[in-house]
């Protein structure tokens, strides 16, 4: 059996011909034409949300910085974060030790939050965090006590090795968390 004979016996080659004839043709150019505009229409839309959303970053962008930067996407914010807030220890002052505290606990409820650990306060998410941060939980919970009392009593005194030492346990606790 040849492909004529196939063609013949199934009637493909007569559809094909009246398909392809003039007649159908003309008849079908408005519709070809409306096809063609709600082609370009949709078309139009699906690059105009690619552009604008941020599916392509995150399918496409954040393997592409991962791979160049050699780094975990997003750990060179963490990282610069981090420097900022431990800068703040070199000026000497007492108050940008406190500052650099209120910093570290406000990231740290950041990195939680955005982990999915987030709760009414640091405790409490911390709390949530469970067996991540279990090894320096009591660290963590003093640490946030003293970021209390900074915060809440105006008198309160703070050297440059405890303030270096709190940053630490914010630091690990971010560390341990998965985002350092």
């Amino acid at each position: 059996m040849t492909w004529e004979s196939f063609y013949n016996f199934f009637g493909i080659k007569d559809f094909i011909y009246f398909i392809s004839s003039s007649q159908i043709q003309d008849m079908l150019f408005p519709v070809k034409v409306v096809f063609v505009f709600c082609t370009a229409y949709f078309l139009f839309f699906v690059i105009y949300f690619m552009i604008n959303s941020t599916w392509l970053q995150y399918k496409f962008l954040e393997d592409v910085s991962e791979f160049f930067s050699w780094q975990a996407y997003g750990q060179r914010e963490t990282n610069k974060q981090w420097s900022r807030i431990k800068k703040r220890t070199e000026s000497g002052a007492e108050s940008d030790y406190k500052l650099a505290i209120i910093d570290a606990n406000d990231f740290l409820e950041e990195v939680l939050d955005s982990r999915g650990y987030d709760g009414n306060d640091l405790k409490e998410s911390i709390e949530k965090a469970g067996k991540m941060i279990a090894p320096i939980l009591d660290d963590v919970l003093k640490a946030y006590e003293i970021r209390n009392s900074i915060v809440y009593n105006p008198d309160f005194k703070i050297s440059a090795e405890q303030a270096k030492k709190i940053l630490e346990t914010y630091e690990s606790a971010v560390k341990s968390i998965g985002m350092g």
